[in-house]
């Protein structure tokens, strides 16, 4: 069986650090938390059978692509939400923590999710006073975890977008750097309609009466709606900013051809006088003004350089050169 943790609580405390799954029920105060990890359908129907727990939400905790959502069955709520983690090669890694909560235990199923809740479990101990109100303050303490890791992945990211948006304003980005761009905004999209879900849960868990949800827990859960609301508004901009880089380059790099066709344009039009004035006297006609000038010569040399020196001066006062 793969059990994370097995552990019957009472008054806050822990009584039991090695349940059983024939143990007896839980008794007056009493609840069980049960954490699995990738179970087998074969060890996922003993707990079925401990806990009396509905056969679609166990279908639904043993994949591993099910989106965040809350749902009701009979006395029992189940809540799947997603974990995520930054990997390589810019991708999102997700992880799935299918929670099945009843008024006297609380089973929680990781699936693709290298986290543990050890930490949590810790926390939650270390306040008998809280974990004594029973098994939705654990599911908080569960979601609130969950949610929290959304920070770090967020950073990393904005981190990213800072660097490329910084190359950016310096040069039109490459093709690799514009394919990473848009790999970027794919995994931004998903995250965000993931968080945008896992906002929905929350305020569903806070705000509407749901069994096994006591009143006094939902300000915790309101708490979570405001943390998911914000990753979710996070990842959007960075989506909207990655967006306007390409747009923003594109502004940028007009612009520089913009400057180097007019210096182009400017050094052309000098140019041009000294040809101008070398391609007519280069004609070979035998009758040709000036060519018998003794100082024919250097009156084309000094026209050519006042006339280039002129327009070289007016290019500069326009800001062409």
């Amino acid at each position: 069986m793969t059990i994370a943790a097995a552990r019957r609580y009472r008054s806050g405390s822990v009584i039991d650090r090695q349940l059983a799954l024939d143990a007896g029920p839980a008794g007056e105060g009493e609840f069980d938390w049960i954490g699995l990890v990738e179970p087998t359908e074969e060890e996922m129907e003993q707990v079925r059978q401990r806990y009396d727990l509905h056969p679609l939400a166990v279908e639904d905790a043993l994949g591993r692509r099910q989106m965040p959502k809350a749902e009701s069955y009979a006395h029992q709520l189940f809540v799947i939400a997603r974990t995520a983690s930054f990997g390589e090669d810019d991708r999102i890694g997700y992880g799935q923590t299918a929670i099945f909560l009843g008024h006297d235990f609380i089973v929680s199923v990781r699936q693709g999710n290298a986290n543990g809740h050890v930490e949590v479990r810790g926390w939650l101990e270390s306040m008998p006073d809280r974990l004594s109100e029973g098994p939705d303050i654990v599911l908080h303490g569960l979601l609130d975890f969950i949610v929290d890791k959304y920070s770090p992945l967020l950073d990393r990211l904005e981190e990213i977008v800072d660097e490329m948006e910084d190359a950016a304003v310096g040069s039109f980005p490459r093709p690799d750097s514009i394919r990473r761009i848009f790999r970027l905004r794919r995994e931004l999209r998903r995250f965000e309609d993931i968080a945008g879900r896992t906002e929905e849960v929350a305020g569903k868990l806070g705000q509407v009466p749901l069994p096994c949800i006591d009143e006094r827990a939902r300000p915790y859960f309101r708490d979570i709606y405001d943390h998911a609301k914000r990753a979710e508004s996070r990842a959007r901009w960075l989506t909207d900013t990655l967006g306007n880089i390409v747009d923003i380059a594109g502004l940028l790099e007009q612009s520089r051809q913009g400057d180097i066709s007019r210096q182009l344009a400017g050094w052309a039009a000098i140019l041009a006088v000294p040809t101008a004035i070398a391609g007519i006297y280069g004609m070979n006609f035998e009758w040709m003004p000036e060519l018998q000038w003794e100082y024919g010569y250097f009156v084309v040399l000094g026209v050519m350089a006042a006339v280039c020196t002129g327009l070289y001066a007016r290019f500069r006062r326009m800001g062409w050169l």
